[in-house]
């Protein structure tokens, strides 16, 4: 395998620490909302990276956070809890309103055919809650309390960034290029030694006196700051270093690049050996905004009456490196590619003996090909388009029942593995169905073609589209 590592700049050849493992930590949602399309993309190359890599050979522990604790992005959010927000507008505590949208997310993810992660059982599930490592996350500020490179104020613990010569290196910035001017309204903690200083612990005084969520430390009542429950999580669960973290670009310069400062000197080892990050989702060339009418989320989309997968098979058309841009025209032309893929699938439904003999050699060969596109930095959208071609060919083609049949159903599997798009899912279509293709064959052989026609035009009443071909009518979905 071959990725983009953020951290060098460049495409490397992927080493993992142990020959057939993978540790991946990917970041997962903040539930204080409905997760939007852009925040489902990201979890969709999470996923997708995970299945290549196993398709690869790699045996993947996944690990993935939910943020369900109340507290500032850092203390430069301007005050603003998202969770406490979230609560005032639906008139609900901190508590129900993580819990709703934490299933709605999971709800998403079962649409969109995104694993759960594997390598943490915890109390609520497989997937790593911040609530559920709150006293990892002390833990860890103590050693860092210890070690010198955290310090105390009265309104919060705080990271001191000037102790560490490299902070800020995934940026590929330097700590006075990242230097800036202590906002008045927004940073008001005049204690604090530098203006990038990001807080560990805020104390339930001052402003978040009535902060819902908080906890008793050793220093005092508050609540966790945003970076550290990642790094908490990691150390609990896999281990540093690990093979691969991800996330999205806005990570880049602030979540990032505080989590690796507070682990490399807590621990003194590297977080991660390459980071890897997706690109922004924009809706008609504009980032999404509610104010613009522009927010759209998976209560969206199936409202329209598009599949879910249509999206994914969206998503998977564009690089995950490159920034997307969405339209309800991209996803209606998404639906009517995932159609075809279906209709392909559908063929080992219905083999024929006449069909043109396509064996295993050729299945292999397609695969390699395809899994070579995905291990070159998960090049989905050179991969989907030999996909295309593929589906045209076996198409025309056919299946025949003996000699292709079994080696189509290994493809389709592989596809299934890689794609996500669960091509197999589908059941055949019913005896009656099956009945009407059969006496419209008998009416065209008869050259009945007003019956061959009304037969016709019942079967896609009932959703089962013809498509009649030198060896037969061939069906697929509507």
């Amino acid at each position: 395998m071959r990725v983009y590592n953020t951290a060098s700049r460049s495409a490397e050849d992927f080493n993992p620490l142990k020959a057939d493992e993978v540790k991946l930590y990917t970041c997962g949602p903040t539930v204080y909302d409905y997760a939007q399309i852009g925040n489902l993309r990201a979890f969709v190359f999470d996923d997708t990276l995970r299945r290549v890599a196993e398709a690869a050979g790699y045996k993947v522990r996944h690990v993935m956070n939910i943020t369900d604790v109340g507290h500032l992005v850092s203390d430069e959010d301007e005050g603003e809890d998202k969770l406490e927000s979230g609560a005032a507008r639906e008139h609900k505590t901190v508590w129900q309103v993580a819990e709703y949208y934490i299933d709605t997310f999971l709800q998403d993810a079962r649409q969109l055919n995104i694993q759960p992660p594997n390598a943490y059982k915890g109390p609520r599930g497989p997937y790593a809650r911040a609530t559920d490592f709150i006293d990892e996350q002390i833990g860890l500020i103590s050693r860092l309390m210890e070690k010198g490179f955290a310090y105390q104020t009265e309104q919060a613990i705080y990271f001191d960034v000037s102790k560490l010569d490299d902070y800020g290196k995934l940026t590929g910035q330097k700590l006075s290029d990242k230097e800036v001017a202590a906002r008045s309204d927004v940073i008001t903690d005049s204690a604090k030694h530098h203006p990038q200083d990001f807080a560990l612990w805020f104390f339930r005084i001052g402003r978040f006196a009535d902060h819902s969520m908080h906890w008793e430390s050793p220093w005092g009542d508050g609540f966790p700051g945003w970076h550290l429950e990642c790094s908490a999580i990691i150390h609990a669960t896999l281990g540093e270093p690990i093979d691969i973290h991800t996330g999205g670009v806005d990570h880049i310069g602030t979540h990032h690049t505080n989590e690796i400062a507070q682990t490399e000197a807590a621990f003194g080892v590297p977080l991660a050996n390459y980071w890897m990050h997706n690109e922004h989702l924009l809706v008609n060339g504009e980032k999404m905004s509610k104010s613009k009418g522009n927010y759209y989320t998976m209560a969206d989309v199936i409202a329209k009456g598009y599949p879910p997968l249509a999206l994914r098979l969206l998503f998977l058309q564009s690089h995950y490196r490159s920034q997307m841009n969405f339209s309800w025209e991209s996803l209606t032309a998404a639906a009517k590619n995932l159609q075809n893929l279906q209709a392909m699938a559908d063929l080992r439904f219905q083999p024929n003996p006449d069909a043109t003999v396509i064996g295993d050699d050729y299945f292999e060969q397609q695969q390699k090909l395809l899994l070579t596109d995905l291990e070159n930095d998960l090049a989905t959208p050179a991969a989907l388009a030999k996909l295309e071609q593929i589906a045209d060919h076996l198409m025309l083609s056919g299946i025949h029942p003996e000699h292709s049949l079994p080696p189509f159903n290994n493809f389709l599997q592989f596809l299934d593995k890689v794609f996500g798009l669960s091509l197999l899912a589908s059941a055949d279509i019913n005896h009656e169905h099956k009945q009407l293709i059969r006496q419209r064959e008998t009416a065209r052989q008869q050259q009945n073609w007003r019956l061959a026609d009304e037969l016709r035009d019942e079967l896609a009443e009932q959703g089962i589209e013809l498509n009649d071909t030198p060896m037969g009518a061939v069906w697929r979905r509507a």
